[in-house]
């Protein structure tokens, strides 16, 4: 598929895709007269990364780990790097934090739904 078609399913930009690209997330095949052309699932692995940027973790951690997200357990490092785990770690404790505050100001919103509706049949 080409890139404009991949934007569409996405809903990622064009630009943006580019970017992965450059940094080294996806990497399409080139037809004879230059355009980039994604293969199969390729959707999948856009809307993937698209979530992982979303939950804050940089391009550079994303690159190193995005190939042990959905392969084989075979393919992990047979001696991870210490700095990539106290790094990928780290992520997650961020992870945690944010959907932690998340939830918290989710159960304010319906809280103040509930208030605010049972005002409404007053």
């Amino acid at each position: 598929m080409k890139i404009g078609e991949l934007s569409r399913l996405t809903g990622v930009s064009v630009r943006a895709l580019r970017y992965y690209e450059e940094e080294g997330l996806i990497r399409p095949d080139r037809s004879g007269n230059g355009y980039r052309d994604y293969c199969e699932g390729a959707d999948e692995v856009v809307r993937q990364i698209r979530g992982l940027i979303d939950c804050g973790l940089p391009t550079r951690i994303i690159r190193d780990i995005l190939p042990y997200l959905d392969g084989p357990a075979d393919l992990l490092p047979p001696v991870p790097c210490a700095e990539m785990l106290d790094q990928v770690a780290a992520e997650r404790e961020q992870l945690d934090r944010r959907i932690h505050c998340l939830v918290r100001n989710r159960n304010a919103l319906d809280a103040y739904l509930r208030a605010a509706r049972k005002a409404a049949r007053v």
